[in-house]
């Protein structure tokens, strides 16, 4: 048995070394697997995102303003000629 180390230390490596090669690839497809579910699900909150900017742009458009206003709350745009200020002068101003 002490004649030849080398051979018993490779018997013993050699599998060792299989052994952790299977381990690690394993893991590297459970970590693949995990990454394109990630990936997926980036996309889908990047898609929700978009459809709700394109959303909010919409709702937020000076003609469905102008529209909401005079449809549910009755109100019209006035002429700027039909507006009036008045202005109160302070102490000291004429």
């Amino acid at each position: 048995m002490k004649k030849y180390p080398l051979v018993y230390v490779a018997a013993l490596t050699i599998p060792a070394m299989l052994a952790l090669v299977s381990w690690q690839s394993t893991r590297y497809m459970n970590l693949e697997r995990e990454l394109a579910a990630l990936e997926a699900e980036q996309e889908e909150y990047v898609e929700t995102n978009n459809r709700l900017i394109a959303q909010i742009a919409m709702l937020s458009s000076p003609e469905r303003i102008a529209y909401v206003a005079r449809e549910q709350f009755g109100l019209i745009r006035i002429r700027p000629e039909d507006v009036l200020q008045i202005k109160i002068a302070g102490e000291g101003e004429p």
